[in-house]
């Protein structure tokens, strides 16, 4: 019985993340999928065909033979979606960078400090999750517009002559964007290079290496499985932020979470969001799966 109860919850432990993806991811994702085929309809929901378990087997395969894929092909024959597309991943991918750039030297100082006051660093980093997501957002409408606290500060020492025009452009999403994400970087970069044995950075430097090609070729390689890690839990929510383009960019600030929001809510065809949501999860997900392929395969080689 022993060896039966270790065997059952073992399997369990490896079934119950599968239930959870399921129910959770799945599921929702063919929801979203198969209203993504269906058609605009004045009623509610506003979309049909829409699916009732008293139809029957019949009606069921009747209804889903109306299904079609001409919300996918409108949103290739309409510019619009596409260079949401395409400015989402262009604004995503630069904040992404500008993160990476600012959170590396916050995580090496950590690494770096020592040990008594790294809880405190760590807690300082977290610190603003203690606030709501969208005050901070908002005090930054108070930071950027031309009467703000950036603006007056720059008048007041004569940097400038006249206000700068910030709010409502893409310098303010990603100023957002790098501040809202910013630990979601410096956390997993800290992680490993806190785990990062220092007598390597001796070791390099003992055999004639400066400091600066030490840290290039033992420093950040060790640290690359937390550069990609926080590259992607910036990068992957960036591309579809709603909040922040919303309310620190402009008119002409296009990504494709504002699209999504204006075709669900203002327009309400929910095909269209639907087939807009569902090229977007497939363009977040495909290069994370050849990425962990692309993993695995190093893992083993390595081996």
């Amino acid at each position: 019985m022993g060896k039966l109860g270790s065997a059952f919850y073992n399997r369990l432990v490896i079934i119950i993340p599968y239930v959870w993806l399921l129910l959770f991811f799945m599921a929702p994702f063919f929801i979203v999928f198969r209203i993504s085929l269906s058609t605009t309809a004045i009623a509610m929901p506003p979309y049909e065909p829409v699916f009732a378990l008293a139809d029957g087997w019949a009606e069921f395969w009747a209804k889903m033979r109306t299904f079609s894929f001409e919300n996918y092909s409108y949103l290739l024959d309409d510019p619009l979606y596409l260079n949401a597309y395409i400015s989402s991943v262009v604004i995503a991918g630069v904040s992404t960078f500008l993160t990476l750039l600012i959170a590396y030297p916050i995580a090496y100082g950590m690494a770096q400090a020592p040990r008594s006051i790294r809880p405190t660093l760590l807690m300082l980093v977290i610190l603003p999750f203690w606030t709501s997501f969208l005050i901070r957002v908002y005090a930054w409408i108070a930071i950027l517009k031309p009467e703000g606290l950036f603006n007056q500060l720059l008048l007041s020492v004569h940097a400038i002559d006249t206000p700068l025009i910030i709010l409502n452009t893409n310098v303010a999403v990603y100023i957002g964007i790098v501040y809202s994400y910013l630990p979601f970087m410096v956390l997993p970069l800290y992680s490993s290079l806190e785990k990062m044995d220092g007598t390597l950075i001796e070791a390099a430097q003992d055999l004639g290496c400066t400091p600066i090609t030490a840290f290039w070729r033992v420093t950040f390689p060790l640290s690359l499985p937390g550069v990609v890690a926080g590259c992607m839990l910036v990068f992957i929510p960036a591309v579809g932020e709603f909040v922040i383009p919303d309310l620190l960019g402009g008119s002409e600030t296009l990504m494709i979470g504002k699209t999504l929001w204006n075709e669900f809510n203002s327009n309400r065809d929910w095909p269209v969001s639907s087939a807009v949501a569902t090229i977007l999860l497939l363009i977040l997900v495909i290069p994370i799966v050849f990425f962990q392929n692309a993993q695995a395969k190093a893992d083993e080689q390595g081996r």
